[in-house]
């Protein structure tokens, strides 16, 4: 008897136990999760080919095209002058710049010129005797002479025996010695060349002018050069002419210049070239440093996108169908932040806006603008 309740006992506890578990097991089933497909909008643009400018970005400082260094070419005491001799003075073409003393090399000019008009008085006598035909001309030179004024040519030799006479007198070494000392005097004052502006006075007066010492440096403030590197490989579209958008750091202000000369020569080491861009404006000054947009060529039947929507700089993403699709460009040419690209075709939605975790066969919506 106890052995049979045992038994029944085992049963019961063994199907309570199936029973418990089989409670446990349907509490665990549950439903699958469904979710919802998100397809990500995306901002389009239909490719429509153009005419693309290639245009060239560099940067350089502006020099004046027409610029001095005034250096001495003899000695003195710098003279006071109507303006002073100071950075920022202003002088018209023609205008004095500065004078150095010259009296002492004045004077002894006017020794050499008074010696010169009595070497040829000594010869009119022997020129009225031996070469009448030439004396009306030697006297008429003599008259002309004034010891205040520049030196006259000499008279044109009309022969042989003429001019063996004069040069064995001397009078052809007399008057290359006046003309030298002539010409060595102008060096003592400085005229502007052109109307232009001081920007480096390095002597005040009173000071002792030393030959070869520099004085300072005079520039035409109307025109300006700028110095500009160029990639080599950009060499074939450079040519002379060629306009250039100018503008500054801050780009507010914006000048209008064309290449004037490029050198023929490409830097070994940097592999650039060198041009040089003309530009004038009243705000423009020397020194200034500005940035520079050289218009090379036109590509024909071309877009321009930004580097960003580039993949490793050859493929790019395009809708066909609500879906994304990868295809291979032909980059042309690339600046800092675009590139030009020609090949596709007219009407193609090309992607206009990175979209994160982009992948070739993503479903996506275009983006409609509602205004």
């Amino acid at each position: 008897m106890r052995k049979i309740l045992s038994i029944v006992l085992g049963i019961v506890l063994l199907l309570g136990a199936i029973f418990i578990s089989k409670k446990f097991i349907d509490n665990n089933k549950k439903p699958k999760p469904k979710f919802e497909k998100i397809v990500k909008k995306v901002f389009v643009d239909t490719v429509k080919n153009k005419d693309i400018p290639i245009i060239i970005t560099t940067s350089g400082n502006l020099s004046a095209k027409h610029k001095i260094e005034i250096f001495a070419e003899v000695q003195g005491v710098l003279k006071p002058s109507a303006k002073e001799f100071k950075a920022g003075t202003l002088y018209k073409r023609g205008e004095s710049i500065l004078r150095i003393n010259s009296d002492e090399f004045y004077a002894n000019l006017q020794s050499q010129k008074s010696n010169f008009y009595n070497t040829i008085t000594s010869i009119i006598p022997d020129i009225r005797l031996d070469y009448p035909n030439e004396y009306q001309k030697w006297q008429s030179y003599l008259n002309s002479f004034d010891i205040n004024q520049s030196t006259p040519k000499l008279p044109e030799f009309s022969t042989e025996q003429e001019k063996y006479f004069i040069s064995g007198r001397g009078i052809n070494t007399a008057y290359y010695n006046v003309k030298n000392l002539e010409v060595k005097l102008s060096k003592y004052s400085l005229r502007a060349p052109y109307n232009g502006v001081l920007t480096e006075g390095l002597v005040t007066p009173g000071t002792l002018v030393r030959v070869g010492q520099k004085l300072g440096e005079f520039i035409d403030p109307s025109v300006y050069e700028m110095e500009v590197s160029v990639n080599a490989e950009f060499a074939d579209l450079l040519k002379k002419g060629n306009t250039v958008h100018l503008h500054n750091l801050e780009k507010t202000k914006d000048y209008k210049g064309k290449v004037i000369r490029i050198n023929g020569k490409v830097d070994a080491i940097s592999q650039t070239i060198k041009a040089f861009v003309q530009v004038s404006h009243k705000d423009l000054k020397e020194g200034m440093y500005l940035e520079a947009n050289l218009t090379a060529k036109t590509e024909k039947n071309a877009i321009e996108v930004s580097r960003k929507l580039l993949i490793d700089n050859k493929q790019l993403f395009v809708v066909r169908d609500s879906v994304l699709d990868l295809i291979d460009v032909n980059p042309v040419y690339f600046s800092s932040e675009s590139a030009v690209i020609n090949g596709i075709e007219n009407g193609t939605l090309l992607l206009s806006k990175l979209v994160p975790g982009a992948y070739d066969g993503m479903q996506v919506k275009i983006f409609q603008d509602k205004k």
